[in-house]
């Protein structure tokens, strides 16, 4: 049975560009303020107090008993890392994942940062994640399928000689955090439901250096790690599906510091 997919209202993306505005900031705000030396525990104290000035709320504090404000994962983290005592290390990677609520909508965005100078590897599995980000969006449009945005991501990652993360998807969002549809980052074009103007998903691609197996942490319930303890490495956006394409509703105002505004390696 086809899954039934919400159309956001008019008002309803309205209140969902808000959140997502606010989230974005917050990040730029992370990146502004992340370096060596840095916990952790730090970077959850930056992005809580910023939600909680905007008049906000983080939506991972308490969801489903996660116990902090913020996912950070470092270097062979995958994702839903708990912020602690930690302490990044020149050439350390760390992804930001953040969830703002605000007005009852749900704002979701991330990036992986660079603490220093990045290895060749390093550099490697970030910038292939944040250019297949880019590639899965370039499939958006009404009229497209699912499908097309799972095999474009796939098709480049492994082309690069990386693996993209089967267990976790990008997912719709709104007033529930996670909604309907989830987003994969591989398959095969043509295949999928079909996306509609008015549809709201994250698309967020996790790529792995090695493997994409992943495993979770038994004790916490929560930390993924690469099964080969490899680097990995997400970017995230909220999109809005339109008539003639997308619209990044979590698009910031100016580069990331320590990541976009890294010179690259590769082509």
């Amino acid at each position: 049975m086809p899954v039934a997919v919400e159309i956001k209202s008019l008002r309803e993306i309205e209140r969902m560009r808000a959140s997502c505005a606010m989230a974005a900031e917050t990040l730029l705000l992370v990146g502004d303020k992340i370096r060596a030396g840095m916990t952790t525990e730090d970077i959850n104290t930056i992005v809580h107090e910023d939600t909680i000035r905007r008049g906000a709320r983080p939506s991972p504090l308490n969801y489903r008993g996660f116990p902090k404000s913020v996912c950070t994962s470092v270097n062979h983290v995958v994702c839903h890392g708990i912020p602690g005592p930690q302490v990044l290390k020149d050439g350390d990677i760390v992804n930001v994942d953040v969830t703002t609520l605000f007005e009852g909508f749900h704002g979701d965005t991330s990036a992986t940062f660079y603490i220093g100078t990045p290895s060749p590897d390093a550099r490697k599995v970030v910038e292939v994640a944040r250019k297949a980000l880019d590639l899965g969006m370039a499939e958006v449009k009404d009229g497209a399928r699912l499908g097309d945005i799972g095999a474009a991501i796939q098709e480049y990652v492994e082309r690069e000689g990386c693996s993209v993360v089967r267990d976790f998807v990008g997912h719709g969002i709104g007033k529930a955090f996670h909604e309907d549809p989830q987003v994969k980052h591989y398959g095969k074009r043509d295949t999928g439901a079909r996306l509609r103007a008015g549809m709201i998903f994250t698309i967020e691609p996790m790529v792995n250096l090695g493997r994409f197996e992943v495993d979770v942490d038994p004790k916490d319930k929560w930390t993924v790690t690469t099964a080969d303890g490899s680097l990995s490495a997400q970017f995230e956006h909220t999109i809005l599906v339109t008539k003639g394409g997308f619209e990044v509703l979590t698009q910031r105002s100016r580069p990331l510091r320590a990541s976009e505004n890294v010179v690259t390696l590769l082509a």
